[in-house]
């Protein structure tokens, strides 16, 4: 039973940080039909931003509170990653709107490996250990073992998605954002402006996959160009999985991904005896990903709608 409740917290803190960059590829194309797939590398432009200032803050402010440099190193990430998507949207994909969907996917695609190789360039190749910014000190919770960090990553993903489902669903701007993902051309006749409210969602999105990489990077000690691939590619996987384009289907999605690729290596693992442990803990949410999409194409919340005119 401990390893069953720890296993479930392993997977409930990486199903939060997954379901945080599975909302930017959902509400991308929801709203525009584009796989961003440059938002991992956004999301380690955002751990290697906090790195940085959290590293210059440590040495130019000694005796500051490990707390006040996150919030300092988190906004700055925040603001960098924000600044970058939108920067990625309007020269890299608001050009190839109207193409054919492969020349945005394939330019998504490129934009990937150049950002990546310029973190390579600006912060080196070598990996750099994260400081240690909370109390390390873990709280016994039934028999299992939770860090501050973990605490810090579940609270604030369920503040976070709280606060994004209210934006979408109660304010001007997620009605527009609605608007403009059923039909950008009768939203811009009643007033709404697309290209705005597409910049906003990218902008959103960043800040959403900067937060996940410092929760990344805070958990696991280490920051590093090519941090973003993975993590990246497993949210898509969950918004896949869930039913990309639905809100609440990247949460769910997510989620179960943490779940899965948790239990999988934790009880499979020691089954096996460590010949499917946690080296290979990504085999088992893309098996369960196959399974499903094979019932159910559209994901677990997705639906089948008709294509858009």
């Amino acid at each position: 039973m401990d390893i069953l409740l720890q296993q479930i917290i392993n997977g409930l803190v990486l199903g939060s940080v997954y379901a945080l960059v599975a909302l930017g590829y959902t509400m991308v194309y929801g709203i525009i039909q584009l796989i961003n797939f440059a938002h991992g590398e956004v999301l380690m432009v955002g751990a290697l931003t906090a790195w940085t200032v959290a590293g210059l803050l440590q040495v130019g402010v000694p005796g500051m509170p490990g707390w006040v440099i996150l919030i300092i190193a988190a906004v700055c990430a925040c603001t960098v990653a924000a600044a970058l998507n939108f920067t990625i949207e309007k020269i890299a994909y608001r050009p190839l709107r109207n193409s054919p969907r492969l020349a945005p996917l394939i330019t998504a695609i490129g934009m990937s490996i150049l950002l990546q190789t310029l973190a390579m360039i600006i912060w080196k190749p070598n990996p750099k250990p994260f400081p240690t910014l909370l109390p390390s000190e873990p709280f016994n919770v039934g028999g299992a073992v939770i860090s501050p960090t973990d605490l810090l990553i579940l609270g604030l993903t369920a503040v976070l998605l709280t606060a994004l489902m209210w934006l979408v669903n109660r304010t001007s701007l997620g009605r527009a954002m609605r608007a403009t993902a059923e039909n950008p051309r009768v939203a811009a006749l009643m007033g709404v402006k697309p290209d705005l409210v597409i910049s906003a969602t990218f902008v959103i999105g960043a800040v959403l996959a900067a937060i996940a990489g410092i929760m990344l990077a805070m958990k696991y000690g280490t920051v590093q160009h090519a941090m973003g691939f993975l993590p990246g590619l497993k949210a898509f996987t969950a918004a896949v999985f869930g039913g990309i384009g639905n809100l609440a289907g990247a949460v769910v999605g997510g989620i179960l991904l943490g779940l899965i690729e948790a239990l999988g290596s934790g009880y499979i693992g020691a089954l096996t005896g460590g010949v499917l442990g946690s080296h290979y803990s990504e085999i088992f949410a893309f098996i369960v990903l196959i399974v499903i999409l094979t019932m159910r194409p559209s994901g677990l919340l997705g639906e089948r709608v008709a294509d858009r005119a």
